[in-house]
């Protein structure tokens, strides 16, 4: 394994997984954080149009086709480039995606913790899997196009639209009252163990840099291994 790979998941793991271990304990303890959740839900829920808008962009039937489309465009250049395993990182994808239900789910039915005063009474809202569905799908589109973005301006856009996207949903869920704050801070930190894991896979680490500066010196006229002068 490569050192930006061990240095990946030394530090982009472990931080956001013992954050999540631990907001889960002050949930299932009712701990001090608990009373704070409340008291900041309080002041932010106030149901409205833009809330539930925002909110929508983390269903499945939003967020997963921005995926499949970013999974097309990657499989579709990658194999048209011979780029090696260009199958992988949409395979990778796509997996994740299939299997975060799968996850989330026992969590929520484990945790068992109770909605907000604003949705009907129920358990089962922590981690929030909307915002967990709009972390995973948006920031695995996002790592599947940056490999492809060769404008640094490309890339900084992605990621701030991803980002945005994210931000949005999760405001949208408290605004509406969908979720308490925690959820939403759980499914961001259990959502960046994952993405960090999915990142560290060939296709989206070195040898994706490798082969896109590769590309870049091809296409401005550098004579590669195997081609003649320009």
């Amino acid at each position: 394994m490569s050192y930006p790979v061990r240095r990946a998941l030394l530090l982009g793991i472990p931080a956001p997984a013992v954050l999540f271990l631990l907001l889960t304990w002050q949930v299932l303890g009712h701990g001090p954080l608990l009373r704070a959740d409340a008291r900041l839900s309080r002041d932010l829920v106030h149901p409205d149009g833009l809330a539930q808008f925002l909110s929508d962009l983390g269903n499945v039937q939003v967020a997963v086709p921005v995926l499949l489309a970013a999974a097309g465009y990657a499989l579709w250049r990658g194999r048209s480039a011979g780029h090696p395993r260009w199958w992988l990182p949409p395979l990778a994808a796509a997996v994740l995606m299939a299997l975060l239900p799968a996850l989330v789910v026992p969590l929520k039915d484990w945790i068992a913790r109770p909605g907000t005063p604003a949705v009907p009474p129920a358990v089962g809202y922590f981690p929030s899997g909307h915002t967990a569905t709009a972390a995973v799908a948006y920031g695995s589109a996002t790592l599947l196009l940056l490999p492809w973005l060769r404008a640094r301006a490309a890339r900084v856009t992605a990621l701030a639209l991803c980002a945005a996207l994210v931000l949005g949903v999760s405001y949208g869920l408290v605004r509406h009252g969908y979720h308490w704050p925690l959820d939403v801070l759980g499914s961001w930190c259990l959502s960046a163990v994952l993405l960090t894991a999915l990142g560290t896979l060939p296709g989206f680490s070195r040898r994706s840099r490798r082969f896109s500066r590769s590309s870049r010196r091809t296409s401005s006229g550098t004579p590669s291994s195997r081609s003649g002068p320009s």
